[in-house]
C-alpha cells in the first residue's frame, strides 16, 4: 500500500491547503487551520480537461472547508495536471478534437474515453482513501463523500459503487453509458444536477442516469442553462447538503 506523502502547504482565509503524492499520483488536501481534532472527508473528482487546482476545484473545496468544516481531498485524473499521457490518451483526445472542430457530436468518444479513464482512476481512488484515512484528523470512523461532475461523475459513480465508505454524493452533467449499471448499485443519499438546455447531453438522457440510482433520497437540481452554465449557487446546495448527509462541525454561514 502506498503512502501519502505532503510536498507543499500553503494557508489562507482559514484554510489550509497541502499537496501530497500517493505513489505516482498527485493530489491536494484542504483542511480547516483551526478546529476539532477529526472532521468528515468529502472527495472531490475534476471534470474533462481539468485539474487538482483548476479555480472551481478550488472554490468548491475552500467553500465546504469553511461552511461545512470538511477535510476535501483530490486527485489528478490519468492524464491531467502533470501526469503523463499514454498514448491511449493522446488518440482520444485528438479524436475528440477533431469531432469538435467538424462540429460533430463528441458524447460517444467522451463516454468510451471517459470510461477507460475509470477503470484506471477507480484503483488509484481507493488508494488515496486508505492513505487519507491513515492521517490522525481523518480517520477511518468519520463518514465521507464524493463529490464529482462531468468527467467527476464518470469516474465517480463506479468508484462509489464498489466503496463502502462513501456515505453521500454528488454527481451530474453526464450521459447514462456505461454509467446506468454501476449506479443501480449505488443506494446511499445522491443530489445530481442536470442543465436543462444542455447541448452536449440531451435532457432525456440525464434524466436517464439520475432515474438509475437505486438511492431511496434521491434530488434532482434540474437548472435552465447549457452544459457550462451551472448556476454556481449550486456548490452552495451541495455544501448543504454533505452538512445533512456527514455532519458538520460549523454551521453554513
Amino acid at each position: 500500500m502506498h503512502s501519502l506523502h505532503f510536498t507543499a502547504d500553503t494557508s489562507s482565509d482559514g484554510v489550509v491547503e497541502r499537496d501530497f503524492t500517493v505513489g505516482d499520483v498527485t493530489g491536494a488536501l484542504w483542511s480547516p487551520a483551526a478546529g476539532p481534532a477529526r472532521a468528515p472527508l468529502v472527495l472531490m473528482g475534476h471534470g474533462g480537461g481539468m485539474h487538482r487546482q483548476a479555480p472551481g476545484m478550488v472554490g468548491r473545496a475552500h467553500r465546504l472547508v469553511a461552511d461545512g468544516g470538511f477535510h476535501v481531498a483530490t486527485i489528478d485524473a490519468p492524464g491531467h495536471g502533470g501526469r503523463p499521457r499514454t498514448a491511449h490518451d493522446e488518440q482520444e483526445i485528438a479524436v475528440m478534437q477533431r469531432a469538435m472542430k467538424a462540429g460533430e457530436p463528441v458524447g460517444p468518444i467522451v463516454v468510451r474515453y471517459n470510461a477507460h479513464l475509470a477503470e484506471r482512476a477507480v484503483p488509484e481512488w481507493q488508494a488515496t482513501l486508505d492513505a487519507l484515512q491513515e492521517l490522525p484528523e481523518i480517520g477511518t470512523e468519520g463518514p465521507v463523500g464524493y463529490f464529482g461532475l462531468n468527467m467527476g461523475t464518470a469516474i465517480g459513480v463506479p468508484f462509489v459503487a464498489i466503496e463502502p465508505r462513501i456515505t453521500a454524493a454528488v454527481f451530474g452533467l453526464h450521459w447514462p453509458d456505461r454509467l446506468a449499471g454501476a449506479a443501480q448499485q449505488i443506494t446511499i443519499p445522491i443530489e445530481f444536477m442536470l442543465q436543462w438546455d444542455d447541448e452536449h447531453i440531451p435532457r432525456e438522457s440525464g434524466l436517464a442516469l439520475f432515474d438509475a440510482f437505486a438511492s431511496k433520497e434521491k434530488t434532482l437540481h434540474a437548472n435552465a442553462g447549457r452544459h457550462k452554465e451551472l448556476p454556481r449557487f449550486e456548490a452552495d446546495s451541495a455544501v448543504r447538503f454533505f452538512v445533512r448527509q456527514l455532519g458538520s462541525v460549523r454551521a453554513p454561514a
